[in-house]
């Protein structure tokens, strides 16, 4: 058993707020995602220009509309995925604060994003369909950081005092 000093005590019992979004930014596990989602990026890139207008081109006409719904729908996750993901880096390097990312002229609408309910996705080509799967599973870990991220920040920043606004005016009104 490891006996804890007064001070190791004390450290867990203090006011101290520690800042998930600024340690999750630099942290290895933010790496590890970011690497992730840039590959993914080129990895689809590569494919829906190189084998993919193969594949494409060998399917019937309405799996043929199929394929082009998907792989927008595809490019498009993936392209608010990976500007999400530049913002946290801008926070990890220090170029942003995560209030600055939490502003609506950088809000990202992740939840617009998810999964499509088509039928005959299941007849898409093989690499195409990993493709979507890969990218819906970083899309779902992505959006569970961001409301974690944006909890955290709006619980800390500061609250209306709507009772103490009410009584500065009441004393401004009686004492004119």
């Amino acid at each position: 058993m490891v006996k804890s000093t007064e001070n190791e005590k004390n450290n867990f019992t203090s006011d101290v707020t520690i800042d998930f979004g600024q340690k999750y930014a630099e942290s290895d596990v933010f790496d590890k995602v970011f690497r992730e989602g840039m590959a993914l990026v080129e990895e689809t890139a590569a494919y829906l220009d190189g084998p993919g207008r193969k594949d494409s081109k060998n399917l019937d006409r309405p799996i043929s509309l199929t394929y082009a719904t998907e792989s927008m729908r595809l490019t498009t996750r993936l392209m608010q995925l990976a500007s999400w993901l530049l913002l946290q880096r801008a926070v990890k390097e220090g170029e942003m604060t995560p209030q600055e990312v939490l502003q609506e002229k950088y809000r990202i609408k992740l939840d617009e994003l998810g999964p499509s309910n088509i039928d005959d996705a299941d007849q898409l080509p093989d690499e195409l369909q990993d493709l979507i799967t890969h990218s819906l599973r970083l899309h779902e870990r992505v959006m569970r950081l961001d409301r974690m991220l944006r909890t955290e920040t709006s619980d800390r920043a500061p609250k209306k005092n709507v009772v103490g606004d009410h009584m500065t005016k009441l004393e401004a009104a009686y004492r004119a």
